[in-house]
């Protein structure tokens, strides 16, 4: 059997951070089964379904690198083909026109509560003849469902389970408007795209059993069902958007790698050994269902950037380049020369070293494109505050004239200058990073020096010590 799943997300708002590992699982599922990931949009909900809530998703699947195959199904543009698998029912008789007005449904209910028992569909027109129905009355399809036994499901995550059919009532197929619900929408879709294994939250766990008798009514083959534990929050409680339920798209924004979202979400619920770290390419290989757990998972802001800050460590230089580049532009407001992209490419070695997301990085990165002169933080003007500092640049600034422009050269020089000044290399590095970087903090100075280059860096020391540096 050929493996194909499928990812089903309603367009009513982002890709949420749960959908986001229910996508991850489903692809990587049938990735290492060589099998097919389908996209289907669930837009039958048309007043709260919207194209931009639809154009989020698609970005937020492209950002984390999960390719499906084939077209995206649209729900709702297959009403038709739903509202005829239930008018086959009715003729089957295994469903059937229900003519109870809302209002008598109420009075049901109102009974029910009265008595402390669950509100359930009692059945009033499941063996009723459509005649008796008052005159123009408007009927909905519902299921016959099995009355007897139980429905057992074997869960590929959750093991067997099992609910009573005297707990499940005839459920709603179409609506009076003649609009498909929701359980006979995912059952025909997934029939229809050949669906053989349904990976998601463990939310729709009880929608298994009305959908698994669903399919026994159409005579079809039943996919292998696998729920999947929620994301809870550090606290324990429901993941919520103060624990950083936010769409995919936000963390993006905030800096964060599409392989390092990937390597966390795979975590979240799922193992393999005491690894950690697990490239995409190592997590196809690995990826089954017996590695997913039963337990919630808790979802950890520092941890995911930290996961975040190695794989920006493991990644190519002129691709970081590329992905700050517009972050850069944004903040110094004037678009990235090629000097400057060569200035960024070559430093770029020493500033991921100390960013944990693309942001941070970016952040870190401005000194090397500002335009000169340098605006100077609290700490920068305070090390150059002083006539002694300022002196101390010029003098080594010509010390190092005719030096070769390199980074040990460049240090070495310092070293001894500032020993033949009875200082110590600080003395000489702070001030010289102040003026360079316009801040207390940077990369190792000497190799910014060397980035830069020794006319940009020269200049640089002009503009705070005067032009009579050479």
């Amino acid at each position: 059997m050929s493996v194909v799943t499928r990812f089903a997300p309603s367009p009513t708002g982002f890709l949420h951070i749960g959908g986001a590992r229910t996508a991850l699982f489903n692809w990587l599922f049938a990735r290492h089964h060589g099998g097919q990931f389908l996209l289907r949009i669930e837009d039958t909900d048309r007043a709260r379904s919207t194209q931009q809530a639809v154009d989020a998703i698609f970005d937020g699947i492209k950002w984390l690198g999960l390719d499906w195959d084939g077209e995206a199904v649209f729900q709702f543009a297959r009403m038709d083909r739903h509202a005829e698998v239930a008018r086959q029912l009715v003729a089957e008789g295994k469903a059937y026109y229900c003519y109870c007005t809302p209002e008598e449904l109420e009075k049901i209910r109102e009974q029910q509560r009265a008595e402390g028992k669950p509100m359930r569909y009692p059945g009033i027109w499941r063996d009723r003849d459509p005649s008796e129905a008052p005159a123009g009355a408007k009927a909905v399809v519902r299921l016959k469902a099995p009355q007897d036994g139980d429905t057992v499901i074997h869960d590929l995550v959750q093991g067997e389970v099992r609910v009573v059919n005297s707990q499940l009532d005839d459920m709603v197929l179409l609506r009076a408007d003649g609009t498909p619900t929701y359980m006979l929408s995912v059952v025909v879709d997934d029939h229809d795209m050949g669906i053989t294994h349904v990976i998601r939250g463990d939310d729709h766990l009880t929608n298994a059993f009305r959908q698994y008798q669903l399919y026994k009514a159409c005579g079809w083959d039943i996919p292998q069902f696998a729920h999947i534990p929620l994301i809870h929050g550090p606290d324990g409680a429901k993941l919520s958007k103060r624990h950083g339920a936010l769409g995919a798209e936000a963390y993006r924004d905030m800096g964060f790698l599409p392989e390092a979202m990937r390597n966390y979400l795979l975590r979240l619920g799922w193992g393999h050994g005491d690894d950690e770290i697990i490239p995409t390419e190592q997590a196809v290989e690995w990826f089954d269902l017996a590695g997913v757990g039963r337990s919630p998972s808790r979802f950890d802001m520092t941890k995911l950037t930290n996961l975040n800050g190695h794989y920006l460590r493991q990644s190519d230089d002129s691709r970081l380049v590329d992905l700050i580049a517009p972050m850069v532009e944004a903040k110094v407001g004037a678009p990235v020369d090629a000097e400057g992209r060569r200035r960024l490419t070559a430093g770029m070695a020493g500033m991921k070293e100390r960013a944990k997301t693309l942001v941070e990085l970016a952040d870190s990165a401005l000194f090397y494109v500002r335009p000169r002169p340098l605006a100077l933080d609290d700490k920068a003007a305070k090390a150059l505050d002083d006539s002694d500092a300022r002196a101390l640049l010029r003098d080594y600034v010509q010390s190092v004239a005719e030096s070769e422009w390199t980074k040990h050269v460049l240090e070495e020089a310092a070293r001894t200058f500032a020993e033949s000044r009875g200082q110590k290399l600080g003395k000489v590095a702070q001030p010289l990073r102040a003026a360079l970087t316009g801040s207390s903090v940077s990369p190792p100075i000497f190799e910014v020096m060397e980035v830069l280059g020794r006319a940009e860096a020269t200049a640089r020391i002009e503009d705070i010590t005067g032009k009579d540096t050479p």
